[in-house]
């Protein structure tokens, strides 16, 4: 505590006074940085290799593209009549019962909204325990082990009548995989905090060899270095495997299962990288469980004070606010842009894999490009993050046109092309730096809990995004009718973060809401 007191009052403007309030948050005070185990290169580098494996190539790509094949393939044409084949832009299949139909983006949009609804009370439910004891670990593997089930089960999806089924195995991929996200990225700030390099900033700045601000700034840079070597790791893994499946996917073009086999490939390659974080992940378990609360009831308590703490905390909450609607605009861009996408390639998992290709090389290029940049010209954080915002806003406003014309708007293949090359180039670095903002503004000892908001603002968010575009889409029959909505959120969210938000303050209050409560 002393070190959050040095950092604290070397800002007048931020002192403690004796009107200072706050309310009382279920805490207790971190264990010495002494007692807590230094990040060894072993465990560094398995952190990195779940990354690579945990690319999202199979729960996000293929499992949605098989779901969607195979719902296309037990659909009809809407102008033809229930036994034809889907051959036009619409295709629509039997839904909701007593003869409802809707489009099978619709449908597919709509298991994404109910992902995303798990997910919310998953996230608020499980978020704060996480920070308690082991249960982080625990939950961690449990949601890793059971996305690992649901992508080994495609096996089963032999037919379009099973559609039904492939829409359960991939809701359940998808919360899981979402989960392994959020509970895996929340270990990121307390891995940065215990490398060397940040235990030795920490004794320097303790003995005054450098001043606060300088501390600020290295640890933020070592923030950033671990987060793109990351998000490296994932793009190397979204590359290699994508490589590996043409093994299959090439020698067995014909067989009906080949998709099948490639999802299996794609997850028994997670599994190997995987599981090692498990074997060499060091305790650094939370404090116990406060007396009084229990598993079931501890995430809501916290979030219900945390909410209450608002106030304190403005800068976190505006970007927590501001993140929900910018990853509801950034997610459902690209959900819909992979449904046009499918139809465009006919649900080719050979094109997706070639498309998939090209946005990991660039992916890994200008995350390294971003972080040569950001270290060699001290850049901050949040200047790497607004330029990646532009192409946010853009690629929305670019399917926009496809409303009006034919000619471009995401209707040619050679657009999907350049989507995924931008992609690479520009929204690589945003998940990084998103990443890195909320480990700048989370409250010492309290990660979980705000990952898990950041996970809500990031995954859950998106409840609204799909269930809003499915509405649009049947009711205009087009599915770029959904573009402007989400180019909308996508610039107003853009603009609250660059305007609203200061990293600086953020920071000092954050330090300074953990010293109060302790």
């Amino acid at each position: 505590m002393a070190l959050l007191l040095d950092q604290i009052h070397q800002h007048d403007s931020i002192s403690l006074t004796g009107q200072d309030k706050i309310l009382p948050i279920i805490t207790q005070t971190p264990p010495p940085a002494e007692t807590v185990p230094t990040v060894t290169r072993l465990e560094l580098w398995a952190y990195y290799l779940y990354y690579n494996g945990n690319n999202g190539v199979g729960p996000m790509s293929y499992s949605m593209t098989l779901f969607q094949a195979l719902a296309t393939a037990a659909g009809y044409d809407p102008d033809l009549g229930p036994g034809s084949t889907c051959t036009a832009d619409r295709c629509i299949i039997a839904f909701g019962g007593n003869g409802q139909t809707k489009s099978v983006s619709s449908v597919v949009l709509i298991a994404n909204g109910i992902s995303f609804g798990i997910m919310t009370i998953m996230f608020t439910s499980l978020g704060a325990l996480a920070d308690y004891r082991n249960y982080g670990r625990w939950i961690l593997f449990i949601m890793t082990v059971l996305c690992w089930a649901s992508q080994f089960s495609v096996m089963a999806l032999t037919d379009p009548s099973r559609w039904k089924v492939g829409m359960v195995l991939y809701i359940l991929g998808f919360v899981t995989y979402g989960a392994t996200l959020v509970f895996y990225a929340a270990q990121f700030p307390i891995i940065a905090l215990n490398t060397l390099k940040s235990r030795h900033l920490t004794e320097d700045l303790q003995n005054n060899k450098i001043t606060e601000a300088t501390c600020e700034l290295e640890q933020s840079l070592e923030r950033s270095r671990i987060s793109n070597i990351s998000t490296v790791h994932s793009n190397i893994g979204y590359l290699f495997v994508s490589i590996i499946n043409l093994s299959v996917l090439l020698p067995l073009a014909n067989n009906p299962r080949v998709n099948n086999y490639t999802i299996v490939l794609t997850n028994a390659y997670w599994v190997l990288l995987g599981v090692w974080w498990f074997v060499f992940q060091n305790p650094r378990p939370g404090p116990p469980l406060p007396r009084g609360q229990n598993p079931f009831t501890i995430g809501w308590h916290q979030l219900y004070v945390a909410f209450k703490n608002a106030t304190q905390l403005p800068y976190t909450f505006t970007y927590l606010v501001a993140f929900f609607l910018l990853a509801d605009g950034l997610n459902t861009t690209g959900t819909l842009i992979s449904i046009i996408q499918s139809n465009t390639v006919n649900f080719s998992f050979l094109e997706n894999t070639y498309l998939g290709i090209s946005q990991a090389v660039t992916s890994i290029i200008s995350t390294l490009a971003f972080w040569y940049i950001q270290k060699n010209w001290k850049l901050k954080t949040k200047n790497m993050f607004v330029v990646t915002n532009l192409v946010t806003v853009l690629v929305p406003l670019w399917g926009t046109i496809g409303i009006w014309t034919h000619k471009f708007g995401f209707r040619n293949r050679w657009e999907f092309w350049a989507y995924n090359v931008i992609f690479g180039l520009f929204q690589a670095p945003y998940y990084s730096y998103s990443q890195t903002i909320m480990a700048e503004l989370s409250p010492p000892g309290q990660e979980n809990m705000f990952f898990a908001l950041f996970g809500f603002s990031n995954r859950a968010s998106s409840i609204i995004g799909p269930n809003v575009i499915q509405v649009i889409i049947d009711h205009t029959g087009s599915d770029w009718t959904g573009f402007p909505f989400l180019f909308a959120i996508c610039l107003l969210s853009s603009g609250i973060i660059f305007l609203l938000v200061d990293l600086e303050k953020g920071r000092r209050d954050a330090l300074r809401w953990k010293m109060k409560q302790s």
